[in-house]
């Protein structure tokens, strides 16, 4: 029994050693085969498991655009404070996709990146057909931008503007200001001010937004080191912009927004957009988890669109208004255009005073970024933008009225996707769940070697108690029977009796 005991402990042992060996193993070799498992599908090589997302997006995409109808036109042509009411969403299925992919000797690659918009009835509070007031952007910004000119000038222009029947405010349908509408108005000002608006033909918001690209990006493939991978090299061949005042505020920082490099630190992000002009660093708020992902969450400091006053590294984005909005004139050909969050969200409260029907929230018009720290995947996001259009009394051009200088809300508009369906399940399969599993085998053979190696030493331990015992009841038993023979031979010798077996062989050898 004993014997069987300390064989089934020596097996025990010998598997808790094992157990203990592919744990340390795994330990010390698990991240390397995780880390090469990661780097080897993340960069941006035709063979890994993220190129195909990186080259035809596969996330549904969708652009969602809120207008905001202005309900007192009138009065606010006599100075009143604008009314303002949301409409929409109207709802647009976007498709991205990467055409011109051309790989340099340096590990970047070039490509152009295109956007279809498709506008979903079934998703939209409304249609592309309705109307709504909204300010007459083309003349209120010209008015705007021509104010240092001389008053005859503006006198000409106010003429014109009576000739072509020009309001301060026009009434259109969603359609033509999201996609382009005719206008004599252009035409008139690039005949009496040639440079002034860089078109022709129509004006739409979003006229460059479908069907056309976002410019050449140059950005690392992480071939050589994965910590490059996505980051910006150039854009449209330059190193940096030239919009701003400072060096700083034009340089071009972090990825192309899709994706960043893995193993990222709960700190920040950087991106550049082109719709901004500018790079853009989003914080970290918060770690969690997306259909069984973990993800971290990235948001827009308070100091994102802060002017240079609250904040001094944004003086180069100067000339500034209120905290909470960006003049980018600049890059819009000089129209008095400015970006903030939707609803002035994280602005100065006189932003939201100067009108009427804003209602910030930080659920609703936050931005904010899900990405996998492990590989740098966002999974899911949502980019929230507002276009602002500053509008005031011009004198010279009466179409101005007695208009008070204010930052109006044009529309806010909502980029938003999610990983799902098989891309998510593949994903999950092979950059989660896989990583996971090696991460954990280490942990479980460490466990599994504890009480192996604990329950042989103790069945080791009772086997040899029990082959102690052993030896003691064979021992005790052999005295015993000595002690009994002895007692007999006494007692018989005693009684004069014939002695026992062992007496009378030792008689028969005398």
């Amino acid at each position: 029994m004993a014997a069987a005991r300390r064989r089934v402990s020596v097996g025990l042992g010998l598997a808790g050693a094992a157990c203990a060996l592919l744990g340390v193993c795994l330990l010390l070799v698990g991240p390397l085969i995780i880390k090469e498992q990661v780097v080897k599908n993340v960069r941006i090589d035709p063979s890994s498991i993220s190129f195909s997302m990186w080259k035809d997006i596969p996330v549904p995409f969708y652009l969602s655009v809120y207008f905001f109808e202005v309900l007192n036109p009138k009065e606010v042509l006599q100075g009143a404070k604008p009314m303002l009411n949301q409409r929409g969403p109207y709802v647009y299925r976007e498709f991205r996709y990467k055409t011109n992919i051309t790989f340099h000797d340096n590990d970047t690659v070039s490509f152009l990146e295109y956007r279809k918009l498709f506008f979903q009835p079934d998703l939209s509070n409304g249609s592309e057909e309705e109307y709504i007031v909204v300010p007459n952007i083309l003349m209120m910004g010209a008015a705007v931008m021509m104010e240092n000119l001389p008053n005859f000038v503006k006198l000409l222009l106010s003429g014109a503007l009576a000739g072509l029947k020009q309001e301060a405010f026009m009434n259109r349908t969603v359609g033509e200001i999201m996609w382009g509408y005719e206008d004599p108005l252009i035409d008139t000002i690039n005949m009496l001010i040639p440079g002034l608006i860089p078109f022709k033909g129509k004006f739409g918001l979003f006229i460059e937004f479908n069907n056309s690209n976002s410019g050449l990006f140059t950005v690392n493939t992480g071939m050589k080191n994965i910590s490059r991978v996505h980051i910006v090299d150039s854009w449209n061949g330059l190193k940096k912009v030239n919009y701003w005042r400072s060096s700083e505020c034009n340089m071009i920082n972090g990825t192309a927004g899709e994706m960043w490099p893995p193993f990222m630190s709960p700190t920040s992000l950087e991106f550049y957009s082109p719709d901004a002009c500018r790079s853009m660093t989003l914080v970290y708020e918060q770690s969690g988890k997306f259909k069984g992902v973990p993800t971290y969450r990235f948001v827009a400091p308070k100091t994102l669109f802060a002017n240079g006053t609250d904040y001094p590294p944004n003086e180069g984005f100067c000339p500034c208004m209120q905290s909470g909005i960006q003049n980018v004139s600049t890059c819009r050909q000089n129209a008095p255009m400015f970006i903030s969050h939707p609803h002035f969200y994280n602005a100065d409260p006189a932003l939201v005073n100067a009108v009427e029907g804003l209602h910030p929230s930080k659920d609703q018009h936050a931005l904010f970024l899900d990405v996998h720290p492990m590989t740098g995947i966002p999974m899911n996001c949502s980019i929230r933008l507002q276009l602002n259009l500053y509008i005031k009394q011009v004198s010279g051009i009466i179409q101005t009225g007695k208009i008070k200088p204010v930052v109006l809300p044009v529309l806010w508009f909502a980029e938003s996707g999610s990983i799902e369906g098989s891309v998510l399940k593949q994903f999950y399969t092979n950059l989660v769940l896989i990583p996971s599993l090696l991460d954990y085998l280490q942990y479980i053979f460490l466990g599994l070697s504890v009480p192996l190696i604990i329950s042989a030493a103790v069945l080791m331990a009772t086997s040899q108690v029990k082959l102690a015992d052993e030896k003691c009841s064979l021992f005790w038993s052999s005295n015993k029977k000595n002690s009994d023979s002895n007692k007999a031979n006494q007692a018989a010798s005693a009684k004069k009796l014939p002695p026992v077996k062992g007496m009378v062989l030792q008689e028969a050898r005398l």
